[in-house]
């Protein structure tokens, strides 16, 4: 049973290396040069990518260039074609959709939930309920405009594992926008007029052509990629063989300051 919950949950994908070169230096920095792009195709209601996204924060924590990296949430949808549905369990659509009875289903989840308490997620799948995501996937466009992506991901990822809310509701959706310090009319537009449509489906095109198949799915730099809610250890090994490689392509501008007379501009000489 152990080894079909197993197979039946975790897709173990493996490393891919895409390449490029090596080293880094320090002092001043140059704060016009570009961050190192992390990508994440990610779903809101796939546990996993919670878990993935814990994993990777961990790792990040413990990065020394942290500062450096800018994090990019992707769209994908498990299940474009999926209508939402309340009245529906997650235990009854995992049955229906893995042609499993309702308590295998359970069953998988419990390893989810307990998995998920290690790194201070609460799964409560007894309130979650089959939604469809692109809503969703809208708002977090959305929240990129206003350099709040992270959050809006964190937000909408407790919002439907750990509170049962309707993520595909667009009034759910303004409330938790009103959390954010979002403009409310300018998301009720952005969301009732479909603004970012071509965003999501961009990130799900470009999912394709990358092969990416499950999530969550882990870009640095478009020169390697994880797959899989890994181990924290992973995401900091790629962090750290990546960024110095991208460093080594956009080096720090250092330089030596000899201090002399000069003119500031907020008008003070000295």
């Amino acid at each position: 049973m152990k080894g079909t919950i197993t197979t039946l949950l975790f897709t173990f994908f493996t490393f891919t290396y895409f390449s490029q070169t090596t080293s880094k230096t320090s002092t001043v920095m140059d704060t016009t040069s570009n961050k190192f792009i992390v990508e994440i195709w990610s779903d809101i209601v796939c546990p996993f990518c919670y878990l993935g996204k814990r994993k990777f924060e961990a790792a990040l924590e413990h990065f020394a260039d942290r500062e450096h990296i800018q994090i990019q949430w992707k769209s994908f949808q498990l299940n474009p074609g999926v209508i939402t549905d309340t009245s529906m369990s997650v235990y009854t659509y995992l049955s229906k959709t893995k042609g499993i009875n309702e308590e295998v289903a359970k069953q998988m989840t419990e390893q989810i939930t307990s998995r998920g308490k290690e790194v201070g997620i609460d799964y409560r799948f007894d309130e979650t309920r089959v939604n469809n995501t692109f809503n969703a996937h809208c708002m977090l466009h959305f929240a990129q405009k206003y350099g709040k992506q992270n959050e809006a991901k964190e937000r909408l990822l407790k919002a439907y594992f750990t509170e049962g809310i309707n993520i595909d509701d667009r009034t759910e959706l303004l409330k938790l926008g009103n959390e954010l310090g979002f403009n409310r009319e300018e998301l009720d537009q952005a969301l009732k007029d479909r603004i970012f449509e071509a965003e999501v489906n961009a990130d799900m095109q470009l999912a394709q052509q990358f092969g990416i198949s499950g999530v969550p799915f882990f870009v640095f730099d478009r020169k390697y990629a994880v797959s899989g809610a890994q181990e924290s250890v992973v995401f900091l090994d790629t962090l750290k063989k990546s960024f110095s490689e991208w460093r080594a392509n956009n080096p720090e501008i250092t330089m030596e300051i000899i201090e002399g007379e000069s003119c500031t501009s907020d008008k003070k000489c000295e």
